[in-house]
């Protein structure tokens, strides 16, 4: 099975997300697409919302789609929020499974990958969703100071580039306005009901 290892915080997950996803699965001809939240963030600031949250969030948001998964090996005790050191676990999860890991142009381009190297010769493919703000050449030097037998397993998805981000959700929020609909409608509840991000029931 052709299994997609879709990382990140998801602090919220939103809409975009979910159609990076499916839109991997379909153009990647892949069986079923993992979320991975991560408990450990190394470039970023820490989640505003706890792992049981996000992972709450991503229950509710996948629900409808048989395709779609939650993996929480990222956030069990030990797990160092490395990709390198993520992958083997998964491995070892789904040993008859191949991966291919799906992320934001802004992941690769902003962030200094640890063991990149590791990471690509663990996967089949490690596919790329464009992002607004993100240009081609900045993308195009991280790729090419990977070594060239490597560099084949680097992918990008046809796809137009969209600004969504959940700093984006997180920000509106946070000045009292409204993020319904860049969010599933149940993860909205859940946001609303739980008081996530300063926002309550009534927002």
């Amino acid at each position: 099975m052709r299994l997609g290892v879709f990382g990140g915080t998801f602090d919220p997950v939103h809409n975009l997300h979910l159609f990076i996803a499916e839109s991997a699965r379909r153009l990647e001809g892949l069986d079923r697409v993992l979320f991975v939240p991560t408990n450990n963030v190394h470039y970023r600031e820490k989640p505003a919302a706890s792992a049981q949250q996000r992972a709450g969030m991503l229950k509710l948001a996948i629900a409808s789609n048989e395709h779609f998964a939650l993996d929480e090996s990222d956030l069990q005790p030990g797990a160092t929020g490395y990709t390198a050191d993520l992958l083997p676990r998964l491995h070892e999860r789904y040993p008859d499974d191949s991966l291919i890991f799906v992320t934001g142009a802004d992941s690769l381009a902003e962030s200094s990958w640890v063991r990149f190297e590791e990471v690509l010769e663990s996967l089949e493919a490690f596919v790329i969703a464009p992002r607004a703000g993100i240009a081609a050449d900045t993308l195009s030097r991280v790729v090419s100071a990977v070594p060239s037998a490597l560099r084949s397993r680097i992918k990008t998805l046809n796809l137009p580039e969209m600004p969504e981000s959940a700093t984006l959700i997180r920000t509106l929020l946070a000045q009292g306005r409204s993020a319904r609909y860049l969010v599933p409608e149940p993860v909205w509840e859940y946001i609303t009901a739980n008081n996530i991000y300063a926002v309550s029931d009534e927002a």
